[in-house]
């Protein structure tokens, strides 16, 4: 088995919603969009991300929809400077995100700040200067 994510599915109460704020807002580009695409899949650097309505993606995997607030996972946006989680930051705020920790300087040596999607997803760009992720 190889370890890697090669798709990762969020499941989201608005797929339109979702996609305006990955797509239209941050510039995720489509993978073979179609007109009224229940489930879009978008291109990312070493990984593909796909929206899928939350309920529906639950029942495709069985599980009943959890109406936790916070899921436990942090999706990391790893960039090669300071200025660009700066930036990051600042669209994401711009297109509908929610802030949730201003870019700062954080224990481990690094850069970072936190924001969440209009579905509570959380996500952290991220300069790492001991190790390049960008």
């Amino acid at each position: 088995m190889k370890n890697k994510i090669s798709l990762i599915t969020l499941g989201v109460a608005n797929v339109a919603r979702s996609l305006k704020f990955y797509h239209d807002g941050l510039g995720f580009p489509l993978h073979n969009p179609t007109e009224d695409d229940e489930h879009p899949i978008m291109i990312m650097e070493g990984s593909w991300l796909a929206l899928y309505g939350k309920e529906a993606l639950a029942k495709s995997a069985s599980i009943p929809v959890s109406l936790a607030e916070y899921s436990g996972v942090v999706l990391a946006h790893n960039v090669a400077s300071k200025a660009e989680v700066d930036a990051v930051y600042k669209l994401a705020i711009e297109v509908g995100a929610t802030p949730l920790q201003e870019p700062e300087e954080v224990f481990w040596g690094g850069y970072s700040a936190h924001f969440a999607d209009p579905d509570g997803y959380v996500w952290s760009p991220t300069y790492n200067p001991f190790t390049d992720l960008s």
